[in-house]
């Protein structure tokens, strides 16, 4: 099958935006100016949180981007000749407004030939991790970025693009308001980061107990859950290895990329809401895996596998049961969708292309290189009907 011959239409799980310097600050209240600001380092402007600055994204303002798909030869692991990563990538470019802001979309999703696509911020993935320390901040910026989200790419713009706002737990009581909030402006999906929640006595999981409000009105809302990778604090794991100073995930060393920190904190967020019985409690909750990859996939299926038999007093229900029912897994281009396949089934698997960013494809449906083995329903599931039926608040 080419892109222009698909019999459905395409759903992308994954689509993003780069945000222009005003996301944060349109409507984040002036008393935090001094707390969050662009500042210039070097003749490049840094994004600083109360005054440390962040190198998680290079260039925050993204005045300059690499190229769609620029990244992808070194993700597939063929850099035979030992490239940089910014050698492979070749020049940077200037993002046009397609990139920036949802009026310019749609026409792009005809380009590609994609009917619907949720599309997720970019510079969120710093902000969490960095104002942990203060949760009136962070919840004051995280609602800035959103309401920034609806007014310039809507939360389901003409039922096409899907833009998902972005929600912290650290406190309860904002989570529930921002998340009232957003049902009433039509958000079809909400964006947590996979890590524990943060506290000013340590983190804990979003699984225990007391966040069982903030997901009754998810389940009652008929929504679904995105866990999108971002900074997560498990940089930890690369510090105490090597005492350096912070990740920089665009400059890659060979052993922190053994570490693989991408791959644990997807794996320990869904193994807390199962073993947590998050899922026991609200039965109609779905959560979707974004840009975690899907290496990660088979190992913790067979670490529930073991500890259910070591422990099944501990489990209403077979943990392994309760990830093929309620979790759905978007892969890396890289990855191995037949290898994914021999795991869960095609009904929890979503095309998700990470267009535009330089991970993954030029252009989303040259994915379609990566699905040859599969029969055409099961090509229907992961690249149409899989995310349709969630966004439709179908539980099957």
């Amino acid at each position: 099958m080419t892109a222009n011959s698909l019999p459905f239409p395409v759903y992308d799980a994954d689509n993003h935006f780069y945000e222009p310097e005003e996301a944060l600050f349109r409507h984040l209240p002036k008393k935090w100016n001094q707390d969050v600001r662009f500042v210039e380092v070097d003749g490049r402007k840094k994004l600083a949180i109360q005054s440390k600055i962040s190198d998680y994204i290079p260039n925050p303002t993204f005045s300059r981007v690499a190229a769609p798909g620029s990244h992808l030869k070194y993700y597939r692991g063929q850099n035979s000749e030992g490239l940089s990563l910014r050698e492979i990538q070749g020049p940077s470019i200037i993002p046009p407004d397609s990139f920036r802001f949802g009026a310019d979309r749609i026409a792009v999703l005809d380009e590609h030939h994609i009917h619907a696509a949720l599309t997720f911020p970019t510079l969120f993935s710093a902000i969490e991790n960095r104002m942990s320390y203060n949760h009136e901040l962070l919840h004051d910026a995280l609602h800035a970025l959103n309401q920034w989200t609806l007014e310039e790419w809507g939360f389901a713009r003409e039922g096409r693009l899907f833009a998902v706002p972005i929600i912290s737990l650290a406190d309860l009581d904002r989570a529930i308001a921002e998340l009232d909030w957003l049902i009433g402006e039509g958000a079809r999906c909400i964006c947590i980061r996979p890590a524990p929640v943060p506290g000013y006595r340590g983190g804990r999981s979003m699984a225990q107990p007391e966040f069982d409000p903030f997901w009754a009105r998810v389940a009652e809302a008929k929504i679904f859950l995105a866990i999108h990778a971002a900074d997560t604090n498990y940089d930890q794991f690369i510090t105490m290895w090597t005492g350096g100073s912070e990740w920089r995930p665009f400059e890659p060393n060979p052993f922190v990329s053994c570490l693989k920190i991408i791959d644990r904190a997807i794996s320990d967020t869904i193994a807390a809401m199962i073993c947590d019985g998050l899922f026991d409690r609200f039965p109609d909750l779905r959560v979707v895996s974004v840009e975690n990859g899907a290496d990660w996939v088979g190992p913790l299926l067979r670490t529930l596998q073991h500890v259910h038999r070591q422990m099944p007093q501990k489990f209403r229900r077979d943990p392994v049961e309760a990830f093929h029912r309620h979790i759905f897994v978007a892969p890396f281009v890289e990855d191995s969708f037949t290898d994914l396949a021999q795991h869960m089934q095609t009904s929890r698997i979503l095309f998700g292309s990470d267009w535009p960013h330089p991970e993954g494809t030029e252009k989303p449906l040259d994915f379609l290189t990566e699905l040859t083995a599969f029969t055409p329903p099961q090509l229907e599931q992961i690249m149409s009907s899989n995310l349709k039926g969630l966004l439709e608040g179908r539980r099957d």
